[in-house]
């Protein structure tokens, strides 16, 4: 747990993004105004997680599930997050299943290339190809 009420701030940095990606070129925000976002935006994640622990807890699990999150946005008025957010869920596993992907296609092409099969290295591969390569010669 947090030993200071700052430790559970979300980092400036991250926030003051946030605004500026939200907001129109050429708006100014004082720094005031990205302290109480900030602490707002910090506020409504501890609330939602407290929310969502709950439910899970009530379920009898010790893991917040996303589907307690939806719940928890709906029962603390917040529903209208609901979709977007299941929506940005769903991008974010199909984006995480094409890394996966990508990373296991690249590992075979690496084998591919080195020979390997299955982990070993395939030398009697090699050895066919030299074979031949000798017969085609005589």
């Amino acid at each position: 747990m947090a030993e200071r009420v700052e430790d559970l701030n979300l980092p400036a940095s991250v926030v003051t993004r946030i605004i500026k990606e939200c907001l129109p070129d050429g708006v100014n925000v004082s720094k005031e105004a990205r302290v109480a976002v900030a602490r707002a935006a910090s506020v409504f994640v501890l609330y939602l997680t407290s929310t969502s622990n709950n439910l899970a807890t009530q379920a009898n699990r010790k893991t917040i599930s996303a589907n307690d999150v939806f719940k928890a946005l709906s029962e603390t008025d917040f529903e209208f997050f609901v979709e977007p957010l299941k929506d940005a869920l769903e991008a974010h596993k199909k984006v995480l299943q094409e890394k996966k992907q990508k990373t296991v296609e690249k590992s075979l092409d690496e084998k591919e290339v080195n020979g390997e099969i299955n982990g070993k290295h395939n030398s009697s591969a090699i050895e066919v190809e030299d074979e031949e390569e000798q017969e085609e010669d005589n």
